[in-house]
């Protein structure tokens, strides 16, 4: 028996973390009240999580008692079956699967852009450092708040090796980004959101990447404001979609997945599917570092045994999709090049 929200629901988080905006942004359009903690730190009074990630929700198990819970892709599945109506969950179920893969390319592969822009250029640093510090709280004397920004930027600069910014992949980074761009100014020229007439899971996990790179760092927001005008507005308007008002018919058909939706996932394929290939490999050999070709181009980072959850939770909905709704999926993905992160590796 799944349990019960308490109203409102509790969550803590930060402004400036993507993930945290992509959830207050599913709670504003599901119409869910909420109450926003806005702390990176320990927050009185509260549970903790098992790892410190934000945004943290605190849902009550079936005792009734607060539990802390991180990871927004399954949060939003569970506020699915905790509160009916307005659902960011095509009905289709391959539709659904659709979604589900460009949700976890904005939330896996776009993060890596956010953090990329954020810290790898001086200014863009130099400018993040302090609007962290700022949020972190208020600082009347101005070399305590430097010194504040200073310490984030100490801890922050060192985590590029964790998302795969590097010498090796910086160019690959940067050219996604601005094919990814492309692609979505071109999609929003004739769809109001990339399931359609209604936002999907997909359309919050890009905006929650979005709120960074288009809004608050210089250098990515320069690059929006340059070529993708488009985005940029539909970014600040994914914000509050409460008052729309959505219907079934809403949703993109899965029999005729637009061009401009295949373009996105042509670019899935072209950057993402095989790293999440190559990371699977790596992880289950037991190794630290993954290589892989992506775009003529090698790419090493450490092994992410997240990222090797999330190829096996598309597979999961893969394998469960019925048989008319695998060839509606084939279909779709037919050309991508993303059809190869359905084929299982062979068993040693």
């Amino acid at each position: 028996m799944e349990p019960s929200l308490t109203n409102p629901v509790a969550l803590s988080g930060s402004v400036a973390s993507p993930y945290t905006r992509k959830m207050l942004s599913v709670l504003r359009y599901r119409r869910i009240p909420y109450r926003f903690i806005q702390s990176s730190r320990n927050v009185s009074g509260l549970p903790q999580p098992k790892v410190s990630l934000l945004p943290t929700f605190y849902f009550p198990d079936q005792a009734g008692e607060l539990v802390a819970v991180t990871d927004s892709t399954p949060i939003i599945r569970q506020l699915e079956t905790m509160v009916p109506g307005r659902s960011v969950r095509p009905a289709s179920p391959a539709l659904a699967l659709i979604d589900s893969i460009l949700e976890d390319f904005g939330d896996e592969w776009l993060t890596k852009a956010m953090f990329h822009y954020r810290w790898h250029f001086e200014a863009d640093s130099r400018h993040a450092a302090k609007f962290l510090a700022a949020l972190q709280q208020n600082w009347p004397d101005d070399g305590e708040f430097l010194r504040a920004a200073e310490m984030a930027s100490a801890r922050q600069i060192p985590r590029l090796q964790y998302v795969g910014s590097n010498e090796k992949t910086w160019a690959v980074i940067e050219a996604s980004y601005v094919r990814f761009l492309d692609a979505m100014e071109n999609h929003l020229r004739t769809h109001q959101f990339l399931m359609g007439a209604r936002p999907g899971a997909s359309d919050f996990g890009i905006f929650g990447q979005l709120t960074q790179l288009a809004t608050v760092d210089p250098t990515s927001m320069a690059i929006v404001n340059g070529r993708a005008p488009r985005v940029y507005a539909w970014t600040w308007a994914m914000e509050d979609r409460s008052g729309l008002e959505p219907i079934d018919s809403d949703w993109l058909d899965p029999a005729h997945v637009p061009l401009t939706i295949k373009a996105l996932l042509t670019e899935v394929a072209r950057v993402y599917a095989p790293l999440l290939i190559a990371n699977e490999a790596a992880v289950k050999a037991g190794q630290e570092e993954v290589r892989a070709q992506i775009d003529d181009q090698i790419w090493v980072q450490r092994t992410f045994p997240y990222q090797a959850k999330c190829l096996g939770w598309l597979r999961s909905e893969y394998a469960a999709l019925s048989g008319a709704d695998r060839k509606l999926v084939d279909a779709a993905l037919a050309g991508t090049g993303l059809e190869a992160i359905f084929v299982e590796p062979p068993q040693r």
